[in-house]
């Protein structure tokens, strides 16, 4: 695989600037408004996809960790996969979501409390400065300056008694941030596969699982 050390310090400028934001929405809101905090992992539970740029940079703070830590890790990553090809026999390596229709994929069960399998016996994230750029963005709805609206999803322990969807402290620059995250990705996927798309998709367990250096990517069917 070639190097990705120069996009990867891209995405985590871009993850930066979204963590800013997050502070700063922490900060205008009234106490009691916003639960989100490190350490809080009730949105940590079931399957979400991720891409496979953020499986490259989970795998970089993923080697950073205790050998004994990552094997309990990989563990039940691999049970969540037998899990996952019991469902879909044809889930093979490198566990790309989008090689299978989206009606598989796309409606996950929402009663699915499985842990992330990167929690601590803590709680807390055992790769918290290189999580993926949804467990950056969830918890509060996503809308930019300009109004546009990207999710109106917020976690049900904020915003007791207020819709955070009127408060303009909230808003962002999304629009330009996902926009340059596009860019970024189909530069990531140009170099991995010789073709630049905009999709392409895994979850977190199998994320840990991809052999990144191993893959025949150029020869992979997109």
């Amino acid at each position: 695989m070639p190097s990705m050390d120069d996009l990867l310090e891209d995405y985590k400028n871009i993850l930066a600037r979204i963590d800013l934001w997050f502070d700063r929405s922490l900060e205008a809101a009234r106490p009691g408004q916003i639960a989100c905090a490190r350490g809080c992992n009730a949105c940590c539970r079931g399957l979400f996809d991720i891409t496979l740029l953020d499986a490259l940079l989970l795998q970089q703070g993923f080697r950073t960790l205790p050998r004994s830590v990552r094997e309990a890790s990989l563990e039940q990553s691999r049970r969540r996969l037998d899990e996952l090809r019991r469902r879909w026999p044809g889930f093979s390596a490198p566990y790309r979501l989008n090689a299978m229709p989206d009606e598989k994929w796309t409606e996950m069960p929402e009663d699915d409390e499985t842990p992330c399998p990167l929690l601590g016996a803590d709680g807390d994230c055992l790769i918290y400065l290189w999580r993926p750029m949804i467990c950056r963005l969830h918890g509060l709805p996503n809308i930019d300056f300009s109004g546009e609206i990207f999710s109106r999803e917020w976690c049900t322990k904020n915003f007791p008694d207020i819709d955070p969807l009127t408060l303009p402290e909230l808003r962002w620059k999304f629009r330009r941030t996902f926009e340059e995250e596009i860019r970024l990705f189909r530069k990531f996927t140009s170099r991995l596969l010789g073709a630049s798309v905009n999709e392409l998709d895994t979850f977190i367990p199998t994320a840990l699982l991809i052999d990144f250096a191993g893959t025949d990517w150029k020869n992979l069917k997109i």
